[in-house]
């Protein structure tokens, strides 16, 4: 359904590293193999070791970090995990997911700022959402669907199995693609892309990128396998064959670029005649309906997408429409959600508040939906300068704190830090070592630890954990630099009798930690081919 296929700006930015990497994959053909609980697959990618794989993987998410167009939005993000976990445990119970698969495997979804409707699926189990697809699916069971397929490529070796193919092209076309690629990620002018475009022609590029692109009995196993994943995650099965429908109406019209899986993985026959027969099997039931809680976050996909304020007044004038009151709760909440996201982009306030208020009348909201609300009053009032008042509507939710609300976390601590008093960043600080404690991955939360250490003059601690974010975003060598400030800096501060029993202990672990990403700097620049 979705492919390997990123868009054009990460392209030309990761394909250098991915080429280089396939050169050095052996190749073995694929044998059929049986899993005690899964039914005859296309080849299990022995010939790639996980460790490969995942190496590979991280060599192109470290430049997806570093892209302006990667976003971390802890609302979208607490969305997407709360379809995605249950997809893995379900894979799991499957057997899709083995447990040296699931160890040795990131499972980390990436959120992409592109309006175009695709995801994607990286080696090493990194996978990536374009905000358009959120904004453009009906529901939650649709946007399962499609993470479904995109996970099954993963369990199912695809990704491994497609870098050996690629190792049957010869050093000179390599050579020509890598160089047309590293061309192109360098230039910043037109005729410069041109050039590098041609290089890249002139080396059959268009033919290596084209195997980049799943099979069709690469597709029809992720169709077959991401099927039995969602439905036994508890998802509908009707958002599977309203999700192919979709691909099917936008391949009749002629894709126009919105639809960039289309020119990856045309929609075959033989795939749409699957999904016919298993729409067929399917006991007759009504159409998947919008949730408010999806009719929010599609809208707000379509706000962070920055589609340009004409677009922004659109949103915010749909919610005067005088036919809204009519409509289903979902619709309404998300016309106004989107409509208060768009009036707070244009930092028109007043009007922004006045939709917010509406949005907090409405009645029926399930839970989700009624902590997305009260997020985007945060958010809103943040936004407008009274971060105060933004802590003063999130403090008193202990129990979503308990819990592994993420935004909710990360709001308010962005909030404490933005009322500049040290205070309240002492509370940030300890809140965020709570969570970091249990999701160490988190580069985010460890950006905003460090300015809550910064707002107590706490420079280590702040500037170990600007090392911390760096590592966790795979750029070991500034995260290098950043430990050895803070290495220098317990050298002074101990010399000048200004470290305590606790400066002393973050000092050990400053000196460990730089050991370690000294040595992940090293393998990562062997395998870079850097001396």
């Amino acid at each position: 359904m979705f492919s390997f296929l990123l868009p054009p700006h990460l392209l030309r930015r990761v394909g250098v590293l991915g080429v280089c990497a396939a050169m050095l994959l052996p190749m073995a053909p694929a044998q059929a193999q049986l899993n005690h609980n899964r039914l005859p697959n296309l080849g299990d990618g022995a010939d790639v070791p996980l460790g490969v794989e995942r190496r590979l993987g991280e060599s192109i998410a470290r430049e997806i970090y570093r892209d302006p167009d990667y976003l971390d939005d802890p609302v979208l993000g607490d969305y997407l995990q709360s379809i995605w976990q249950p997809l893995l445990v379900a894979a799991r119970q499957r057997g899709e997911l083995t447990p040296e698969l699931e160890q040795q495997f990131a499972w980390e979804v990436a959120l992409i700022r592109d309006r175009s409707i695709n995801a994607f699926a990286l080696p090493g189990g990194y996978l990536g959402v374009h905000l358009g697809l959120i904004s453009a699916v009906s529901s939650a069971d649709e946007l399962a669907s499609v993470l479904a397929h995109e996970l099954s490529h993963v369990t199912q070796r695809h990704i491994a199995r497609m870098i050996s193919q690629q190792g049957k092209q010869g050093p000179m076309v390599m050579g020509a693609m890598i160089l047309g690629m590293l061309a192109a990620s360098r230039t910043a002018n037109a005729s410069s892309m041109s050039a590098a475009n041609a290089m890249m022609v002139g080396g059959q590029a268009a033919a290596m990128q084209s195997q980049l692109n799943f099979s069709r009995d690469m597709e029809r196993e992720a169709d077959r396998v991401g099927y039995g994943v969602m439905t036994d995650a508890g998802y509908e099965a009707q958002g599977f064959v309203t999700m192919f429908e979709k691909l099917q109406q936008a391949a009749r019209l002629n894709d126009n670029g919105s639809f960039p899986y289309l020119r990856s993985h045309p929609m075959t026959t033989e795939r749409i005649a699957d999904a016919q027969a298993r729409q067929q099997l399917l006991p007759t039931r009504a159409a998947v309906e919008t949730t408010p809680t999806h009719a929010m976050m599609s809208a707000r996909a379509q706000v962070l997408a920055k589609p340009g304020v004409d677009v922004l007044r659109t949103l915010a004038g749909q919610a005067h429409a005088t036919t809204l009151a009519l409509a289903t709760p979902a619709k309404q909440a998300g016309v106004l959600y989107g409509a208060t996201m768009a009036e707070m982009v244009q930092r028109n306030f007043g009007a922004a508040r006045q939709h917010l208020a509406r949005l907090q009348s409405l009645a029926g909201l399930e839970l989700s939906a009624l902590r997305a609300v009260r997020l985007l009053a945060a958010e809103l009032a943040l936004t407008a300068g009274d971060a105060a008042q933004a802590v003063v509507l999130l403090t008193p939710k202990v129990v979503l704190l308990a819990s592994q609300d993420r935004a909710t976390r990360m709001q308010l601590a962005r909030s404490r830090i933005a009322t500049q008093k040290p205070a309240q960043g002492k509370l940030a600080a300890s809140e965020l070592s709570l969570w970091l404690s249990q999701h160490p991955r988190d580069a985010s939360a460890w950006l905003l630890q460090a300015s809550a250490y910064e707002l107590q003059g706490d420079s280590l601690r702040a500037i170990r954990a600007q090392a911390e974010a760096r590592a966790m975003e795979l750029d070991y060598g500034a995260a290098v630099d950043r430990f050895k400030a803070a290495q220098q800096l317990a050298h002074q501060m101990a010399s000048e009798s200004k470290l305590d029993r606790g400066g002393h202990m973050e000092a050990s672990i400053i000196d460990a930690r730089l050991r370690e990403l000294e040595r992940l700097r090293r393998e990562q620049a062997l395998e870079r081919g850097i001396n």
